[in-house]
């Protein structure tokens, strides 16, 4: 399971990233993203581009699943399995 300063971190990158109005720390771990925040495929693209600058990892075609952007568990996880 993904640690909390890696929450953290992702919380931040999409908050900096999407140029947000809110506090990374108020948004919860399993807080569904798109529906919050309103993010369309350009936001999608930044989160993308954000994270695989920020983990260094790479994102393959059959990644891009509605489940993953969900949440910032489910980006957690993802960038931890990438990661080994």
């Amino acid at each position: 399971m993904a640690d909390a300063e890696l929450k953290q971190q992702i919380k931040e990158m999409i908050v900096e990233r999407l140029f947000l109005d809110v506090d990374p720390a108020v948004i919860a771990d399993d807080e569904n993203l798109m529906e919050s925040y309103e993010i369309d495929s350009v936001n999608l693209f930044e989160i993308v581009v954000g994270m695989e600058e920020q983990f260094g990892i790479s994102f393959e075609d059959d990644d891009f699943t509605v489940d993953l952007f969900a949440t910032v568990n489910s980006l957690a996880e993802f960038v931890d399995q990438k990661r080994g």
